[in-house]
């Protein structure tokens, strides 16, 4: 650090000594084209300019060593000293010069009085700009302290082309990306928060169920054969139960550890529709629910993974079959259409309320309806679909009314 600092320190001093030596020669060069002089008063003059630049230099460097830019209180007070330090360096230049002229006493005296008068214009104005510039600071300023306090929704409003305007439109992209960034945060606690929830009443009823029914068994409360087969029946579905819960939280931590590891390969949707509808046929059955399905010949090219498009359309054909009443259908239907493929669960069941439609694909969300507990939904089967068909470059959504039905579709590009 120190090394880069030594040499920034070298560079700037190297700038300031090229540009006086510069103005040294340009004005030499207009000297000479404007007066065309003797050599001897170009090199009179060269010698006045080189005294005065010398001096220039020695009062510059000096004021640059001794760090007054890093010393100064403000800003302001960096900025007023510069335009004091350039008038009196405009002043001495100009005013020895005059005197090494030999001007004459009343000259000189007029000259010293322009010279104050110049030179106090110079600082008096370059008091007003700073006065602007200043302000422009203050607000970037303000806008961070806001920040800071816990306003995360404070800009720096600054208008412009220059530093400061930049600096202001990168502090407020930076601004928006911690704001978003606390979002997501306050997103996560709460999905944190339900997780808590739901693991306090899903997991812990079954698990409360089981207890009751192991108990009533090894303390044989009770004795008639078909009691026994039914408490141990029961026992069996809430352990199926819980394997499911557990399922779908791995699934879950999977999408939240950066994404679900795909093993693609040419497969047969239609195959994979088939084997959907045989699991399900039994459910289906059982619920008095008409479960068919349908897919057209190209939909069979298409790069997937089977295991995991499996498991979303499972879970797509699970909550439609768990929200549609007995005499009801649910129909999976898979189409192709240029590069891509459309599947489409459709069912006639109780349908999705407005209020809980946008909210379907988040993570333990569930309707007072469409996704309430009795139901025996999970709350992340839809979250963990979308997931999977969003690590395929897919995408999904939702239509639906109450009382009329839902349709899911999803689309995934063929290749």
């Amino acid at each position: 650090m120190n090394h880069n600092k030594q040499k920034e320190n070298k560079s700037n001093t190297l700038k300031f000594a090229s540009g006086i030596v510069l103005v040294v020669i340009l004005s030499l060069i207009i000297f000479y084209w404007l007066m065309r002089p003797p050599m001897g008063d170009l090199e009179h003059m060269a010698q006045f300019l080189s005294f005065t630049a010398a001096i220039s230099i020695s009062i510059g460097y000096g004021a640059y060593r001794l760090n007054w830019i890093e010393q100064a209180p403000s800003l302001r007070w960096v900025l007023l000293g510069t335009y004091v330090l350039a008038s009196l360096l405009t002043f001495l230049n100009v005013w020895i010069t005059a005197r090494l002229m030999f001007a004459s006493e009343h000259d000189l005296l007029l000259a010293t009085v322009l010279l104050l008068f110049a030179g106090g214009i110079a600082v008096v104005l370059g008091s007003f700009f700073t006065s602007a510039l200043i302000e422009r600071i203050k607000r970037l300023e303000l806008a961070a302290k806001s920040i800071e306090s816990g306003n995360l929704a404070a800009r720096a409003v600054i208008p412009g082309n220059d530093e400061i305007a930049a600096l202001a439109k990168s502090f407020n992209q930076m601004a928006q990306n911690i704001q978003t960034a606390d979002q997501k945060q306050r997103e996560l606690e709460s999905l944190r928060r339900d997780l808590v929830a739901w693991a306090g009443h899903d997991l812990r009823t079954p698990l409360s169920s089981i207890r009751l029914l192991v108990e009533a068994l090894s303390d044989e409360v009770v004795t008639d054969p078909d009691v026994i087969k039914n408490y141990l029946s029961q026992t069996k579905k809430h352990v199926d139960n819980l394997s499911l819960l557990v399922d779908d939280l791995f699934q879950i931590s999977q999408l939240d550890a950066g994404g679900i590891p795909l093993n693609l390969e040419p497969a047969s949707l239609s195959d994979l529709i088939s084997d959907t509808l045989e699991s399900f046929t039994g459910i289906a059955a059982q619920k008095g629910v008409d479960l068919s399905g349908s897919a057209s010949l190209e939909v069979d090219s298409i790069i997937i993974d089977v295991v995991w498009l499996g498991r979303a359309i499972n879970n797509l054909v699970s909550n439609a079959i768990r929200h549609t009443p007995a005499g009801g259908r649910v129909k999976i239907c898979a189409e192709s259409f240029g590069e891509n493929i459309s599947v489409k669960v459709d069912d006639t069941g109780e349908g999705i309320s407005p209020e809980d439609i946008s909210h379907v694909f988040e993570r333990f969300y569930r309707g007072d309806k469409s996704r309430n507990r009795s139901s025996g939904g999970s709350g992340l089967g839809l979250a963990i679909a979308k997931g999977i068909v969003d690590a395929h470059h897919g995408k999904i959504w939702v239509e639906s009314k109450p009382d009329l039905g839902t349709v899911f579709t999803f689309t995934l590009p063929k290749h």
